[in-house]
């Protein structure tokens, strides 16, 4: 409780500091001291304004000392009650939750099926990123998106999210239970990581635009999910390397003559894990939470199409393990494609 003191004009006095000692004493002793004051006049409404009368006040106040607590009101002590039983509630409900995830830990780790020791044991750091890709749970909001990344300005339609670059929106592009997934480099358009420019890029198969064409008017929505640490890397060039790979997709999309959905995995750093880059599975997150209308995914008539398979050829296995960590049919460009 405020010492009443302060609500007293003398005493206002008193709390500033403007009065010597002496004077505190007796203002406060005589102002302790009810009886013969009008304290309808020395009464203020607030701290802020002061009133010539305060309408509902005894013509005398008893003054407790503030080192003495004021008993609470019957309502004030229900209300008092009322809270401590919420809090704890909240604690019982906050221990049962965490109780009930030990016990599914537990009984997750109890069904795992024990090796006899004749299997191969998978890495603990190879465990590590298949847990942290396949787990990752994406929290996409809307306040996160802009229109540049990380300084470098996006053409118009295209957004970043995260250490994600997506083209927003494309005419014509209709969400579906049917997915044809798509790498970009090496499986749809052929370039040379040495070849910088929007232009620097070929068609990888002729049967390209016809077999897209084809999907699309079967009721497939079209995407591409690709990897492009130059962009992330280029930290002096990062401008460079976004036009460069936003002109080469854009240029993709308008050759095709169908529209695409499109995500870039920009980010790269050797000490952590990026979530959206392949073979992690969060460009997949994103599409299938937050960029199909909620349509559930038809597992069986989606698939993914990537030359990364971990062949000899190959420069990586990332296509192969991105579609296997979904679900998902692979297949490789040059079968797809195939006349």
């Amino acid at each position: 409780m405020r010492n009443p003191y302060f609500l007293l004009r003398p005493t206002a006095l008193v709390r500033r500091g403007y009065l010597p000692p002496v004077k505190r004493s007796r203002i406060q002793r005589e102002y302790s001291d009810p009886g013969g004051i009008d304290w309808s006049c020395k009464i203020r409404k607030d701290t802020r304004r002061r009133a010539t009368a305060a309408p509902g006040w005894p013509s005398s106040v008893s003054i407790q000392s503030s080192s003495q607590p004021r008993s609470l009101t019957p309502e004030e002590q229900a209300r008092m009650d009322s809270i401590q039983a919420q809090k704890a509630a909240l604690k019982a409900v906050s221990h049962n939750d965490k109780s009930a995830k030990k016990d599914t830990l537990k009984r997750k780790i109890a069904e795992v099926p024990k090796t006899d020791g004749k299997e191969d044991i998978e890495p603990e750091e190879d465990k590590t990123k298949k847990a942290k890709g396949l787990e990752q749970e994406i929290m996409f909001s809307i306040g996160d998106v802009k229109s540049h990344y990380k300084g470098a300005k996006l053409l118009p339609k295209w957004k970043a999210f995260q250490t994600t670059i997506y083209l927003e929106w494309d005419e014509g592009l209709l969400d579906s239970k049917k997915i044809a997934a798509f790498d970009f480099d090496g499986c749809l358009a052929k370039t040379n990581v040495k070849r910088v420019g929007a232009n620097a890029w070929s068609l990888m198969y002729p049967s390209i635009p016809e077999k897209l064409q084809s999907l699309y008017n079967d009721g497939y929505k079209l995407v591409i999910f690709t990897n492009e640490s130059n962009i992330e890397r280029w930290k002096n060039k990062r401008q460079t390397a976004v036009d460069s790979k936003i002109g080469r997709l854009a240029g993709f999309i308008k050759l095709a003559k169908v529209p695409i959905q499109v995500f870039i995995a920009c980010g790269f750093n050797a000490s952590t894990i990026d979530p959206y880059r392949k073979p992690n599975i969060g460009m997949w997150s994103l599409l299938k939470n937050h960029f199909n209308s909620g349509l559930p995914i038809d597992m069986d008539k989606s698939f993914y199409v990537g030359d990364a398979a971990g062949r000899e050829k190959d420069h990586s296995d990332a296509d192969i393990k991105f579609a296997q960590a979904i679900g998902l049919k692979f297949y490789v460009p040059e079968e797809f494609f195939s006349v």
